[in-house]
């Protein structure tokens, strides 16, 4: 593609980093969003804004989504105002948002119905990145279409990785963040229990920082059960709500995880005791105040 149209629906802390991004890269994008605030400041630095999805599909090359559930793509899929009601032939769909694969595969099928292309493309690393234009990127869908929004997805992430048919990208973020939110339940639960038995916090963390516990996910546990310092930049309620797309994905792959059953357990459990805003570290203080 030459110059394309882009458009953007989903302007939260990532979504509109990647927005800025774009126009810091010269790429104007046609821009929607439930909230007024992050558009109008997308369309103070150049955007235009779209009132639909058909309306932005009627104008656009690319279509960038980076919305919260699989329901919420869905919804500006179809209906007379989605998507799919104004799409052209060749456009193509792109979703950086965490979804079910099968949802993704689904869309795909009728985007192809009408001549346009999707690629999923979850992301990693967070939104500090992704105004800097070096996310992780796990991109897959058809190959000739990924080629043809290459160039603008390495305007927007540092790591590009292709992983082949439409649905491996969210099939490997879901099992990503499956680890990593079980790890980062583990840990903070290790710093609760510590805690309980009347062992410093910080030297438990000397020693499990000098062997093999110790990675990026122990350092932002650390920072909240030990320094009181919240930065994960990601909610108990999104950790759980993936968890819910893990369980859902390897169910339809005929299997269980009782692993992911155990963290969506807890992760729950702090939600119905109010901490559904907090990052997913502050699940220490469930743990802590747990009885018996």
């Amino acid at each position: 593609m030459q110059n394309p149209a882009i458009g953007f629906i989903g302007l939260g802390l990532m979504g509109g980093n990647m927005v800025e991004c774009l126009q810091t890269n010269g790429i104007e994008p046609v821009v929607m969003n439930r909230s007024e605030a992050p558009v109008a400041a997308a369309v103070a630095r150049g955007a235009r804004r779209a009132k639909t999805g058909r309306e932005m599909a009627s104008e656009c090359d690319i279509i960038m989504l980076c919305v919260t559930t699989s329901d919420v793509v869905e919804g500006l899929m179809y209906g007379d105002d989605g998507i799919l009601a104004g799409i052209k032939d060749g456009t193509v769909v792109i979703d950086f948002g965490t979804s079910i694969p099968a949802s993704t595969r689904k869309i795909g099928a009728d985007l192809a119905a009408k001549g346009a292309g999707m690629i999923d493309a979850p992301l990693g690393r967070t939104p500090a990145h992704a105004k800097d234009g070096l996310l992780n990127i796990m991109a897959a869908g058809d190959e000739q279409t990924y080629e043809k929004v290459l160039p603008v997805l390495n305007i927007l992430g540092e790591n590009v990785f292709y992983l082949g048919a439409l649905g491996a990208g969210h099939t490997t973020k879901l099992i990503n963040n499956f680890m990593g939110m079980t790890t980062v339940t583990a840990m903070s639960q290790a710093f609760a229990v510590a805690d309980r038995a009347g062992v410093d916090r910080q030297q438990l963390y000397d020693i499990m920082s000098a062997g093999p516990s110790n990675s990026p996910f122990m350092q932002f546990c650390k920072k909240y059960a030990v320094d009181d310092v919240s930065d994960l930049g990601f909610s108990i309620a999104n950790a759980n709500k993936d968890l819910g797309y893990f369980l859902e994905m390897v169910k339809d792959l005929g299997t269980r995880s009782e692993i992911a059953e155990g963290t969506s357990h807890n992760l729950q459990a702090a939600i119905d005791a109010g901490m559904s805003d907090g990052n997913v570290p502050e699940i220490f203080d469930y743990f802590k105040d747990l009885k018996g």
